[in-house]
Parts: C-alpha cells; structure tokens; sequence
C-alpha cells in the first residue's frame, strides 16, 4: 500500500480515478437499461401522435357541422372552413381560427364530401391509405 502523501496538512491518495474494467461495466449497465427503455419510449410517442390526430379530427369535424348549420351542405374541401369558397351569404366563418392543421405526421387530412356526408382520416404515419397496427388509418 502506498502512502498518502501530505500537503498542508490534507491527505493525497496516489490512486485516483476509476479502472477500465469499472467504466466498462458502468457502460454495460447504462446499454442494458436504454435496450430496455428505448422500445417503451417510442411506443408511448406513436400513441401521443395518434391521440393528437384524433383530437384534431375531432375539432375539424366540429368546424365541419358549423359550416352544415350556416350553410346547409358541407364544404367541397377543408379551405372552406377558412374561405367562403360558396360563395353564399349564410357563410358565417372563419370556421377555424387557424390554418387547416397537417396531421402529426405532416401529410394532409383526407377530406371527402357529398354535401349532406363527409368522411375525414389521416393515412398515419405511413402516409398511405389502409395498414395494420401503427399504420392503420385514423378517424372518428
């Protein structure tokens, strides 16, 4: 054992510092909880973005029935809820008070209307229609 050196009456270890057997297990444990982890993390985000889609359609769809009540049909595409795209004066918008939102995976909504029906999903993160799991399609 070496001894401790003094200076100013406080003692010096000569062995400072860790050994790389000591950083290498450290970095093994810190490995093995982000394999663990990672997997939950990035689950919970597909779930927040498909939470996000759905509250979206949701406030679109109530947009979409303000516009029905005003004018009596819906609208030919989303920009009607922003523009008076009728051209009838019942248009009683903006029905939205910002633009029409890209879904959280920046794609557009896709918006169908016959006048007195519409449909409104997002494709998800796929960005194409139909899909399994994750990529299934997204709507009320």
């Amino acid at each position: 054992m070496k001894k401790a050196k003094r200076y100013q009456g406080q003692a010096f270890s000569a062995n400072l510092g860790f050994t790389l057997i000591e950083i290498l297990v450290v970095m093994a444990i810190i490995g093995m909880l982000a394999v663990m982890v990672a997997p939950n993390i990035f689950n919970q985000q597909a779930g927040a973005q498909r939470d996000a889609a759905l509250s979206q359609i949701s406030s679109l769809e109530a947009a979409l029935d303000t516009y029905r009540l005003d004018v009596g049909e819906y609208p030919d595409s989303l920009e009607g809820l922003i523009e008076n795209d009728s051209g009838r004066a019942a248009w009683n918008g903006p029905y939205l008070r910002r633009e029409v939102p890209m879904d959280p995976w920046g794609n557009e909504y896709i918006y169908e209307s016959e006048g007195r029906s519409f449909t409104l999903v997002s494709y998800g993160p796929d960005g194409e229609r139909g899909g399994e799991g994750d990529d299934a399609d997204i709507g009320l």
